[in-house]
């Protein structure tokens, strides 16, 4: 160990990002500037020294999980982003909505299992009316009162306003009142307007996004927040986005995880080309170093793989989602080839075999066993 560390530093002195890896070791805030120079550098170990360095420093060799199941009410919605193969149109073949008593049907089957979060997957339905959003909450909590629900972007809670004709603070007051325990981070994509105005021009902006999330934070919920990334965005507008991810948890620290998502070309009007997996890594790593008061970095490996999520835990990466995904449709639809599920036992292997000690997790990110060493 001592030889890998000595070659390991001898590396990093010679590397073109080697006075920001010190400032790194310093715990010293990066700049924009310092962002753009780790999406340009090619040195990704390096790269990957430094953001594993701020995982470690942060929860060691620990990656967390959590035993979830996802529930996807509908994917009928109105509006039409570029980048999105989960929506379909009102009737359009393939297009579903499972009524309330069908939902809560589905839910008792869990009923004991120890499901420690649901999460909740839809879109903006031109004529669901709100309290179907309501009842569904109650419904559920009635039916899994121990199992935290996670539920809605921003964008739904937007949309919840509209046809309800309430404010964002009351809805989500409502929302909360009803069962609703924590905001998905979905939404985000990337926050530059220009890039926004060509891959999502109906979505609300990055301001009417932040502004609900602060909502939900000023009420004590916690959230999460992500960024679509590798269709058309720049290292520039990626910075960007972190940065604007960091000056609001400076003001509310709310957000307890971020989730880099890599966009997935196959059965979307927006045919970027697929990132890299040494931009995924990338991505994971600038993330956790500019990212210093954001907790936890999230894999979501149903979108980006098995192995490549075993890599991305030695470059910041300090969270893997969940076990197995009832129904999971969002990235199956655009393309994904990994599993629908995975076991327990096989996902605390991946982790293991990636040195890493697996450890389950409740939905605020608490440890639900005693942690010992990686095997």
């Amino acid at each position: 160990m001592l030889l890998h560390c000595r070659a390991m530093n001898t590396l990093v002195a010679a590397s073109d990002i080697a006075d920001l890896v010190e400032k790194v070791e310093a715990g010293q805030r990066l700049n924009p500037e310092d962002g753009l120079r780790l999406f340009a550098t090619r040195d990704i170990a390096a790269l990957g020294y430094a953001a594993n360095l701020v995982r470690e420093r942060l929860h060691g060799d620990v990656t967390t999980y959590i035993v979830n199941r996802y529930l996807h009410y509908s994917n009928v919605c109105w509006d039409t982003c570029k980048f999105c193969s989960f929506y379909r149109k009102p009737g359009e073949p393939g297009s579903f909505t499972r009524s309330v008593p069908e939902i809560i049907d589905w839910a008792r089957r869990f009923e004991g299992q120890g499901v420690q979060e649901l999460h909740i997957v839809g879109g903006l339905h031109p004529s669901l009316k709100y309290d179907y959003y309501l009842d569904l909450l109650r419904g559920l909590k009635t039916v899994l009162p121990g199992t935290s629900l996670k539920g809605f972007t921003a964008v739904e809670v937007d949309w919840f306003a509209r046809i309800a004709r309430k404010d964002a603070r009351t809805v989500m007051r409502d929302l909360h009142d009803a069962g609703l325990d924590s905001l998905t981070g979905g939404g985000a994509e990337i926050f530059a307007e220009h890039v926004r105005k060509l891959i999502c021009p109906n979505k609300i902006d990055a301001a009417r996004y932040f502004e609900i999330h602060g909502i939900a934070h000023e009420m004590g919920l916690k959230t999460q927040v992500t960024m679509l990334y590798g269709h058309i965005e720049s290292d520039a507008d990626r910075v960007d986005h972190l940065l604007r991810v960091r000056d609001h948890q400076d003001r509310t620290n709310g957000f307890q995880v971020f989730i880099p998502l890599a966009y997935h070309p196959e059965n979307n009007a927006l045919k970027a080309r697929r990132a890299t997996g040494m931009t995924d890594l990338k991505v994971y790593a600038v993330s956790r170093l500019m990212l210093d008061n954001v907790p936890h970095i999230k894999c979501y490996w149903i979108s980006a793989g098995l192995k490549l999520a075993q890599v991305a835990l030695s470059h910041g990466v300090d969270d893997l989602d969940g076990i197995v995904y009832e129904h999971e449709r969002i990235f199956h639809d655009a393309g994904s080839a990994t599993p629908q599920q995975l076991s327990e036992d096989a996902l605390r292997k991946m982790i293991t075999d990636a040195g890493r000690t697996p450890c389950r997790r409740d939905a605020r990110y608490r440890l639900l066993e005693a942690v010992g060493a990686a095997d």
